[in-house]
């Protein structure tokens, strides 16, 4: 039988990105020097498959922290904690890792900056989601109003308007954040904005990426898991940039095959949380239906590395 011909657009960047990367040696690392079993507070990143691979070395992952046994170490996720989770863990005197994202972390400090300089604070991002709780937290109740779109934008009321500030979730989607910017400082001149954009580089180029190749696919698939927020978001842009089909699936497992048919050129990329050897998984079961060509389509190289906590690289 002749398999039809299939050109793989393959976005880069894709894939870990630094702040995953560094979760997950964290995880690693512990084990090693602490030994079994390691628990960590939620998924460490967004994807079943690392959460399952860290599990069979040893990671109990938990909801909270009364489900962690104190004489154990316990590490906090890449999305971060609201800061009353490290307190009720120094309060019971546990030992704690805080694999929170650097970029994320950066967020969490100008949330305590804006808050002491008495502004309230308006925050871009998804209601629900780990990193925007955990951001949230930070400053007392009532500091900070939650806007999720641009409809939110045109009707959000502070109570001080002269006296505000937005940040962001790092995971969002470029071309909406700034609307939804362009929207507040339209209301509110005044509007306090971070010195650099909050959403993280590694998001940014993989958007990029996608609309990179976008406009040249049948279909793009994008490798993630479904509360992933920045793979939800390359689908969003995938569709946006004039791709008939954007499809997000966690693995070759659970393609489905009828909705690529008669394509010819397929795009593939992966969130920030998505390990390289699922691509490979999905280029593999391309090759068994289709005969496949490869074209890697660049738009930046990513070299930047996050250091490990002080207490993993002590004797």
């Amino acid at each position: 039988m002749i398999r039809p011909l299939l050109t793989i657009l393959l976005a880069s960047p894709r894939g870990f990105c630094a702040g995953v990367d560094r979760a997950i040696q964290i995880v690693e690392e512990a084990l090693a020097k602490y030994g079994r079993p390691v628990y960590v507070r939620h998924e460490i990143v967004h994807n079943r498959f690392v959460v399952a691979a860290l599990e069979a070395k040893g990671a109990v992952f938990v909801d909270e922290l009364d489900q962690v046994p104190s004489d154990r170490p316990v590490v906090f996720s890449a999305h971060g904690v609201p800061k009353s989770v490290p307190a009720a863990a120094a309060a019971r005197g546990m030992f704690y890792l805080d694999a929170t994202c650097p970029l994320v972390t950066k967020v969490h400090h100008e949330a305590v900056r804006h808050a002491l300089d008495g502004r309230q604070i308006v925050m871009i991002g998804h209601a629900g989601h780990p990193e925007v709780v955990g951001t949230m937290g930070q400053v007392e109740d009532g500091r900070v109003l939650l806007v999720e779109n641009l409809a939110q934008a045109e009707t959000v009321r502070p109570q001080t308007p002269n006296a505000l500030a937005y940040i962001t979730q790092t995971t969002l989607s470029v071309d909406d954040t700034v609307e939804i910017v362009e929207t507040l400082r339209r209301r509110f001149p005044a509007i306090e904005g971070p010195r650099k954009d909050d959403i993280c580089f590694a998001t940014t180029n993989r958007q990029q990426a996608v609309k990179a190749i976008a406009p040249r696919c049948d279909a793009v698939m994008v490798i993630g898991s479904p509360n992933s927020s920045n793979s939800k978001r390359l689908v969003e842009v995938a569709a946006r940039a004039g791709c008939p089909t954007a499809l997000l699936v966690q693995r070759a497992a659970e393609i489905d095959w009828a909705s690529l048919a008669g394509i010819h050129h397929l795009g593939i990329s992966a969130g920030a949380s998505a390990p390289e050897t699922l691509v490979d998984e999905v280029i593999d079961a391309c090759r068994e239906r289709f005969a496949v060509t490869i074209e890697e389509v660049a738009v930046t190289q990513e070299t930047i590395a996050f250091k490990l906590p002080a207490a993993l690289l002590s004797d």
